[in-house]
């Protein structure tokens, strides 16, 4: 008995070895495609993908991690691209915006420095001049730093319980006077019993009035603007609008975004500075709410903020 099973043995481990033996030599060939492979990818920065048909349960897993790897590493160099183009197209919006009251201001001053023959009322009325410009400046810049103290989290918003109602009335007749030279009529839909949410009062108002003071720049050649407040089920609305020339679906996509202006804020009428969107849409954020826009050119354009109903 003993010598037929000795034979079988030797042929069984002979058999185990040499699947051994192949496992290895298989394994070592995938590896070494692996890193062919994907160092191929990452000189090239292709998109592709490492694929390997294998039965080996652990390079299977392998794979599936090189590739996750892989995607992750795309999204932080899109996302790394992105801001960069951002913070470039930032650096030349900002830079044209600053350019043109610079200039003003660099025109004004020449004039009162070299001409002797203008009278005292004119050298008055171009100081007025000089200081609008210089505030136009600072409030560029002051908004400019506002923005980059929000995106890195440096300034704090502590949220607590605040009247929504009592902020947009503080929020409308902020603008009263302004409303009323320009001969806008002014639908206000604000109940009067007090609706909550959690928000911030200094950074609701700065929305409030960003989004107002778009209302009645762009909008008042329809020569209506608007503020409701509304709670439904699932959340508390307050929408400012106006029945101007509205936002094309272009720009709408892109209104919220750092230094992005309208063409026609290039212009005197409707000059903007690019930031006051971007500012209001994180401080909206920062108090755990969403706003949105929908544009219908002289019939309503609508910016919405949205905050969660209050749980009690």
């Amino acid at each position: 008995m003993l010598p037929v099973v000795w034979p079988c043995l030797c042929i069984l481990l002979g058999i185990v070895i040499c699947l051994q033996v192949k496992f290895r030599i298989d394994q070592s060939r995938h590896l070494r495609y692996l890193q062919t492979k994907l160092t191929d990818i990452l000189d090239q920065e292709t998109s592709e993908k490492v694929h390997l048909h294998t039965d080996s349960t652990q390079l299977q897993r392998l794979l599936i991690a090189i590739n996750r790897l892989l995607d992750a590493n795309r999204k932080v160099e899109a996302d790394y691209t992105r801001k960069e183009n951002a913070i470039k197209k930032m650096v030349s919006n900002m830079s044209h915006d600053l350019k043109t009251p610079l200039t003003v201001v660099l025109g004004l001053t020449e004039t009162l420095a070299h001409d002797l023959t203008a009278s005292d009322e004119e050298r008055k009325r171009l100081s007025l001049k000089v200081h609008e410009r210089t505030l136009d400046i600072l409030n560029l810049t002051n908004q400019f730093f506002d923005l980059a103290r929000l995106e890195s989290g440096d300034r704090p918003i502590p949220l607590s319980k605040i009247n929504l109602s009592e902020a947009c009335r503080n929020g409308i007749l902020f603008y009263y006077e302004l409303i009323e030279s320009q001969g806008l009529e002014v639908d206000v839909a604000i109940p009067e019993e007090p609706i909550y949410a959690y928000g911030n009062t200094e950074s609701l108002g700065r929305v409030l009035q960003n989004l107002l003071s778009n209302a009645i720049r762009y909008g008042n050649d329809g020569g209506r603007i608007g503020i409701t407040l509304r709670q439904e089920a699932d959340g508390v609305y307050i929408d400012v609008w106006d029945q101007g020339k509205g936002i094309d679906e272009r720009d709408r996509l892109n209104v919220f975004e750092r230094l992005y202006t309208l063409e026609d804020s290039r212009n005197q009428t409707y000059q903007g500075s690019g930031l006051g969107l971007t500012i209001t849409k994180r401080l909206v954020e920062l108090m755990e709410g969403s706003i949105s826009l929908h544009s219908i050119p002289y019939v309503k354009t609508v910016f919405t903020v949205r905050f969660p109903t209050i749980r009690f």
